[in-house]
């Protein structure tokens, strides 16, 4: 879940040190996060850090720095900023171009083999030169250690080598089309030999040493600096350095941005201290940033557990759910809805579900049930399990109860079941729950992310669903060996518009058998102070911050 799918000298004067603290102690006794501060309607741009650094402020606090180890969102954001990948994205697209590569590699007829030709002239943080045994070591590293995202390389490498002191050669288990955006996931970063080992659980937790174009100063919980590396091999970003402000609730990261004390907030904001931002931006001299994300929300489908093993049951489902209602609501407008499970921000994408379920389909709703056998003296009880500590997810299970409750005559009782959320997660391979609530984020660009972790099954059947695989684990439990030779047929076939038309019939059998309702996309959202200049959101990686100019 890339997830991508997250460049993050320091020296403040002694003030505006003290300065900040003092904010930091004021705002940590604002109101509670479920709340919306006002704030304050002072001119933001008194207050901003420092004038030539960005202070970036959000709430998940980073685990780890360790790019083996990483894979959470916020970890991401930061790695992006201290390591160079051999493959990137082009601006807000999620089209590949080279980084530490200088071209896309070159593949072998039979799809195995990747030769990658590098960069010359790059040098690592502490001094080391980058060539082709270095990102080798960073990729084995990446694979042999065991980190929580290691899964993604270790799966389909078979081996990485250097065949020059330039050249890459990289051979994989079995053909695997998308390989080059794996390799743009952000974990996969050079990082220097002198500073890394390889061996399993060998990990820094607190250290980076890549080639990005900031170099790391300092790592607590609470604050991250980095600082503009003088020797970068590409562009130097157009300010100083980043400081990555891990703030204790949303309601303090809200009260930061409009006092001025950080420049950009992001990711971690709440619905109503969104709105209230929106609101004041033109008085404030707010920027806005909004896009759709490549996060999607879906509702999982066990088809092992009565009555779901009916088809007409989880078209009935599909047909019932009023997407509109659900970002009106709860979000506030704040989400798109989703008719796929490959969100709209890929090219791929088709909108399978909006044809023949709708939204908020009563009629068709009803039919369905009737058909599976309910009736108001026999109803469907439909449980919808979620994580308690998420609000937006309670908000949706109970809207869904009522609007059920209002429209279907008693055909259908929606019975919302919170949990606590390890124990949600801890329990899904096993098949406990009918349905859940829950959120993708990708781990690369490309649309084989959303189908292969979902819907493939290495041991199964029809009969008794999947019983190993990708599925399994999910919670989905669905099996069918069309959607598993359609699943290796695109990740064998290297050709774009033949990939496409794949993926639209994987979409068209999804929609079909419904082991899952595509819900929305929840919308990306950052705020800027005014001075600041050239922010882009990628889809995959989110903001480019090594593009970020802070002018005077």
């Amino acid at each position: 879940m890339k997830f991508r799918l997250s460049r993050k000298k320091w020296q403040f004067v002694q003030y505006l040190g003290l300065f900040c603290c003092c904010c930091l102690l004021v705002i940590s006794c604002g109101s509670p996060q479920t709340s919306t501060s006002t704030g304050s309607s002072s001119n933001p741009g008194t207050n901003v850090s420092s004038s030539d650094r960005i202070s970036v402020g959000s709430v998940h606090k980073p685990r780890t720095l360790d790019p083996a180890d990483g894979y959470e969102v916020a970890i991401n954001d930061i790695i992006t900023s201290l390591g160079d990948r051999l493959y990137t994205y082009v601006g807000d697209t999620d089209q590949l171009e080279p980084q530490l590569a200088t071209e896309l590699p070159e593949v072998s007829d039979d799809g195995l083999n990747y030769t990658i030709p590098l960069r010359q002239g790059v040098t690592f943080h502490d001094g080391e030169p980058f060539n082709a045994a270095a990102m080798a070591f960073s990729l084995k590293r990446f694979s042999e250690n065991g980190g929580k995202p290691s899964a993604l390389l270790s799966d389909v490498m078979e081996s990485v080598e250097a065949t020059g002191e330039y050249e890459l050669t990289i051979k994989l288990k079995n053909p695997f089309a998308p390989f080059p955006s794996v390799l743009a996931f952000p974990g996969m970063a050079a990082v220097s030999p002198k500073a890394y080992e390889i061996g399993e659980g060998k990990f820094k937790p607190n250290e980076f040493v890549g080639t990005g174009p900031y170099k790391l100063v300092s790592f607590n919980p609470n604050l991250v600096k980095v600082d503009v590396f003088d020797e970068y091999w590409g562009e130097k970003p157009p300010n100083q350095g980043i400081d990555f402000q891990f703030l204790s609730s949303a309601a303090n990261l809200y009260n930061s941005f409009t006092t001025g004390a950080v420049d950009i907030a992001y990711r971690d904001l709440n619905v109503d201290q969104i709105l209230s931002l929106k609101q004041k931006a033109e008085a404030q001299g707010y920027q806005v940033l909004e896009k759709p994300s490549s996060r999607l929300d879906y509702l999982v489908l066990n088809v092992n557990q009565k009555p779901l093993d009916q088809v007409e049951v989880r078209q009935a489902i599909a047909s019932m759910i009023d997407r509109s209602l659900i970002i009106d609501r709860v979000y506030r407008g704040q989400a798109e809805p989703a008719y796929s499970i490959i969100p709209s921000t890929f090219e791929t994408n088709q909108p399978v579900f909006k044809e023949p379920y709708g939204d908020g389909n009563i009629e068709k709703t009803k039919e369905l049930l009737t058909k599976a056998g309910f009736s108001k003296e026999k109803p469907f009880e439909f449980e919808i399990w979620y994580a308690s500590d998420n609000p937006e997810r309670q908000q949706i299970v109970t809207l869904l109860k009522e609007y059920a409750a209002q429209n279907l005559d008693g055909l259908m009782q929606v019975k919302p079941q919170p949990v606590e959320s390890t124990t949600l997660f801890s329990n899904v391979p096993k098949g406990i729950y009918p349905s859940y609530l829950v959120a993708w984020f990708p781990d690369f660009g490309d649309a084989d992310n959303y189908i292969s972790p979902f819907f493939s099954c290495t041991k199964g059947s029809a009969e008794t669903g999947c019983q190993e695989g990708a599925s399994q684990s999910q919670g989905f439990f669905y099996y069918s060996e069309k959607m598993n030779q359609l699943i290796e047929a695109e990740r064998k076939e290297q050709d774009p518009k033949a990939r496409k038309e794949i993926f639209a019939d994987i979409q068209e059998l999804i929609a079909q058998d419904v082991p899952l309702v595509p819900l929305l996309q929840k919308n990306e959202f950052a705020f800027a102070q005014k001075p600041l200049k050239n922010i882009e959101f990628n889809p995959v990686i989110g903001l480019s911050f090594w593009e970020v100019n802070k002018e005077a």
